[in-house]
């Protein structure tokens, strides 16, 4: 099936379930394969109002999840059954997505979990989804960078698929964790997925703010997965009230904030992808304008930093039992980045411990291949490189992790 856009996605499937007897007793994945005829009905009704992605109902189908509600050892299997009923809605007339989300996990200093943990959580889910045949994977309502990096990782352990990564965000455009969602978009552009952009967050006219922001600096397609408006609890609930041709009200801003994949997330149905279609029938995408696009792309966790490709750093910091002390020091001089020198895995590990105290760009200064890797795979922003490893090493590192040098 050709893909064009504005490409059309589905709309919520969490609270089109509870409209069908979901109560949430039991994982929505589990209700969904004792209950298959209550997918199959909301994903026709999608694809016959035009979307052209249907996700996978595997959402909270990740090993942690799963085994939070006493299903072990069943990961791929259920994303298997999950994506097989996915294809069987979609019947040849919309691509299938296999759909990852977030973890609940934190590391530390939030939490303890290991970033080798959180790949492992989600690779089973990823080859499941594989398995099944999926056509593209989504990676959405992501809370934080470790999670979605985890996740890219696991998906192109065992596929080349493409790969849409969507955050969830605050009025301010920060991820639970303190991402800015313009770091997140660098961050993961620079790991290769092919679309960036929001869901969940808000309704339209809340998510169009960041979404301006993220054209500044997206290489990549936006995606835009708004909520049916902001929601009311009402008897306890969440209730959506905004109505579809309110919810599509924006579209033209949209496209123009660059957003060229559009679909509804919590409280959207059917209804609210019909008029997604209608509202983008002969509508043309406006490219991103990256503003800075002479500039290298670096970024902390939470921040966006671009530098000049002449840009220096200070004096090397080694890896020493006063790394902490060093890289504050770091912190407060003058110097645009910070440069940490790595001589084994041990030092790689030994600054994943401490990575929350930068606020700089980094480089890593390392001549082994491997201890290399094992930096960039912890640490959760996007590094820059000095040393002598081989071009094609290099190379690889840049495709996985988005190496700068």
């Amino acid at each position: 099936m050709q893909v064009q856009f504005p490409l059309i996605l589905d709309g919520a499937t969490g609270t089109e379930l509870q409209k069908r007897g979901f109560t949430g007793a039991v994982s929505a994945e589990e209700w969904v394969l004792a209950h298959p005829e209550s997918i199959l009905d909301i994903q026709r009704r999608y694809v016959d109002a035009g979307s052209r992605v249907l996700y996978a109902p595997s959402f909270g189908a990740n090993r942690q999840k799963l085994e939070e509600h006493g299903i072990f050892n069943q990961t791929a299997a259920y994303n298997r059954r999950l994506a097989a009923l996915s294809k069987q809605a979609a019947a040849g007339r919309a691509l299938v997505a296999g759909d990852l989300s977030p973890t609940g996990l934190f590391l530390s200093p939030m939490g303890e979990t290991s970033f080798r943990e959180l790949v492992d959580i989600y690779t089973p889910q990823a080859a499941g989804l594989a398995e099944a045949g999926v056509d593209l994977f989504v990676i959405e309502t992501m809370m934080t960078l470790s999670d979605a990096r985890a996740a890219v990782l696991a998906v192109r352990s065992v596929s080349d698929k493409p790969i849409f990564v969507t955050f969830t965000c605050d009025e301010k455009g920060r991820a639970v964790s303190g991402t800015d969602i313009t770091a997140a978009l660098v961050i993961m552009q620079g790991m290769g997925v092919d679309a960036f952009g929001l869901n969940c967050s808000a309704g339209p006219q809340e998510m169009l703010v960041q979404l301006r922001r993220l054209r500044e600096y997206a290489r990549v397609p936006l995606i835009a997965k708004p909520n049916a408006g902001m929601p009311q609890i009402v008897d306890g609930k969440a209730v959506y009230s905004c109505p579809p041709e309110e919810f599509t009200a924006l579209v033209p801003e949209l496209l123009q904030a660059g957003v060229a994949i559009f679909g509804g997330c919590c409280g959207t149905d059917a209804g609210h992808i019909a008029a997604l279609k209608k509202a983008l029938d002969g509508a043309e995408v406006t490219p991103p304008s990256p503003r800075h696009p002479t500039l290298l792309p670096a970024a902390t966790e939470k921040l966006t930093m671009y530098l000049p490709a002449d840009a220096k750093h200070g004096p090397v910091i080694a890896v020493t039992e006063n790394l902490e002390d060093d890289l504050q020091e770091a912190m407060d001089g003058d110097e645009p980045m910070v440069a940490v020198a790595l001589q084994s895995t041990a030092d790689a590990e030994e600054l994943a411990q401490v990575q929350y105290l930068i606020e700089k760009p980094l480089c890593l200064v390392c001549d082994d291949g491997a201890v290399l890797e094992a930096a960039l795979r912890s640490y959760q922003g996007r590094a820059l490189y000095e040393g002598a490893i081989p071009e094609e090493t290099l190379a690889r590192l840049q495709e996985l992790y988005g190496l700068i040098y």
